[in-house]
């Protein structure tokens, strides 16, 4: 069933979003602001995965590069729009439907600025359910889904439109230009059929932002505890609290990359690895959990998500996990997404601690 955006959905959107982005995505601050500037000209219709029609176009449109830089370095809703433009072009056919690759931090309320400015229907689903760095790592690779031709745009008035081998090589060659271009672009690509959107993305996830942002919401007004209710809405379970100690973090071939570390009150000391998004928690030497299950740091006592940019020594945080959308286990996508992606000598852990055993059903690339 289809329903309408308004600005008064964007606050909790934007907070479940953060929740959701497991550290990464981008501010969700700023993605608000670029939704609420869109939302003055009218409101945008959510459509469901079962109404989008077979033949349609959907678009994913997303911030692409380090979450560090767009603190200081704010996109424009012409910025924003200019790669759907250029990918129509290209392709010689209008848009239908916009849809986010994923559904963390800024990339959730973007495509809602794109949706808005174009006059496009947006999609309630995602390319993964969470936030993950590379471009390549959304569910649709796994269904043959190719994410060239891919339009990008800056905000000196640059605009390019790719042609690649495949998603990987998308990623590598995406990412140069996205470095020379400031560390952060906007991107417009993976168009796909509805056929192959309602196979390959996971549904449902702006309701979801709205929903988690709500509990959120609803549990600081009873004065009940807000981290267990995402906890409990989540399916998870929370793996640590204490205070950051260090933060070790740096923006290097368009990423954020570091470590952050927090000591419990117990003498527990919990490190977490990230690369935009939170990839591995380890506490005094034990894997608690790791990519591809959600990793999310949250604010002890208001239940307000702290993104990796925004990790600071001296604040009191509650870690906590929840399962990952579970194609994300099959071996194909554990080999795109798992720690050892990312350099970790580790079996993926998810959520529970249970090491993951790659026998999930996913699709097959082409």
């Amino acid at each position: 069933m289809s329903w309408t955006i308004t600005p008064a959905h964007i606050d909790g959107l934007a907070r479940g979003a953060a929740v959701l982005g497991t550290g990464g995505g981008g501010d969700p601050y700023i993605g608000a602001l670029l939704a609420r500037q869109a939302l003055a000209s009218g409101d945008v219709t959510v459509v469901g995965l079962d109404e989008v029609p077979d033949d349609a176009l959907v678009l994913f449109v997303a911030m692409m590069g380090a979450p560090t830089v767009m603190v200081e370095k704010l996109p424009s809703l012409a910025e924003v729009i200019e790669p759907v433009k250029a990918l129509s072009v290209h392709l010689g056919r209008p848009v239908t439907h916009i849809a986010c690759a994923e559904v963390g931090g800024v990339n959730s309320t973007i495509p809602i600025a794109a949706a808005a400015a174009l006059g496009l229907p947006l999609v309630d689903a995602d390319g993964m359910g969470r936030a993950f760095p590379e471009l390549q790592m959304v569910l649709p690779t796994l269904y043959g889904v190719t994410a060239s031709p891919l339009a990008f745009s800056d905000e000196k008035g640059n605009t390019g439109v790719l042609q690649t081998a495949d998603n990987s090589w998308t990623e590598r060659i995406a990412r140069v230009a996205c470095v020379e271009m400031g560390c952060s672009v906007m991107i417009s690509g993976f168009s796909m059929s509805g056929t192959a959107a309602r196979e390959s993305l996971v549904s449902g996830s702006l309701t979801r932002c709205i929903e988690i942002g709500q509990r959120i919401t609803d549990a600081r007004e009873a004065k009940t505890d807000p981290v267990d209710a995402v906890v409990d809405l989540l399916g998870g379970r929370e793996l640590f609290d204490g205070k950051v100690v260090d933060v070790h973090r740096a923006t290097t071939t368009g990423f954020a990359r570091g470590r952050a570390r927090i000591d419990g009150d117990a003498g527990a000391t919990l490190t977490l690895q990230f690369q935009n998004e939170h990839l591995v928690a380890e506490a005094d030497g034990a894997v608690l959990a790791t990519t591809p299950d959600l990793i999310m740091v949250l604010d002890g006592e208001s239940g307000e998500p702290i993104t990796t940019e925004g990790l600071r020594y001296g604040q009191r945080v509650r870690v906590i996990a929840a399962p990952a959308d579970e194609r994300w286990h099959s071996e194909a996508a554990l080999a795109m997404v798992g720690p050892g992606y990312f350099g970790y000598d580790m079996a993926a852990h998810r959520y529970d601690g249970s090491i993951s055993t790659g026998t999930a059903s996913a699709g097959v690339a082409a």
